[in-house]
């Protein structure tokens, strides 16, 4: 014979199983048959891990970005000990004595400064972009004047950099400001 079920208009209030009656069980059962003491125990052992694992993020996250501005800082201080030579350079040639020194010597040496500064900064990963003669590209460069051109295979190109620009290991930091040949009536 089935057990008496509450809220059941069949049911004899005597006959009622008491089991049902008590929402709350003696045991704690999400799953298995552990007791409510034991699954306090697994909550706060849960929360522990929890509280841990956060903690152990957080000091990867200061840790990742101290490493990046040390890795950082290595990288600026090796480009500028390289840049010490051409400084060194520079700080001789604003010594020396134009009484004894000629023009043509002077822009001699500052030639050889300029050619290594370029260099350094080549190595380093700067591109000097210097378009002359190339199709305009608004990605590379900034049209900042236009001249009408004298033939048609001119048309869209590049006619004079005012401003060189460059682009760091692939990545244009500044547009060459150009004049550029352009058809008349045309935007």
């Amino acid at each position: 014979m089935p057990k008496n079920v509450p809220g059941d208009p069949t049911a004899n209030p005597d006959e009622t199983d008491s089991a049902a009656l008590n929402p709350e069980p003696d045991e704690w059962t999400p799953g298995s048959s552990a007791t409510a003491s034991e699954a306090a125990e697994a909550i706060a052992q849960a929360e522990d891990r929890l509280l841990r694992l956060a903690a152990e993020y957080d000091n990867y996250r200061k840790r990742t970005i101290r490493e990046k501005s040390e890795a950082f800082d290595r990288g600026a201080t090796a480009l500028v000990t390289r840049l010490l030579d051409v400084l060194d350079d520079i700080d001789r040639l604003s010594v020396s004595d134009p009484k004894t020194t000629s023009y043509q010597s002077f822009r001699a040496a500052y030639g050889v400064v300029e050619r290594k500064l370029h260099k350094e900064l080549e190595t380093a990963g700067l591109e000097r972009i210097d378009p002359v003669g190339a199709l305009f590209d608004p990605t590379q460069h900034e049209a900042v004047a236009a001249a009408a051109p004298e033939t048609d295979e001119q048309d869209h190109t590049v006619k004079a950099t005012f401003q060189a620009g460059y682009r760091y290991k692939g990545t244009v930091i500044r547009p060459a400001r150009v004049q550029v040949y352009s058809s008349p009536g045309v935007a």
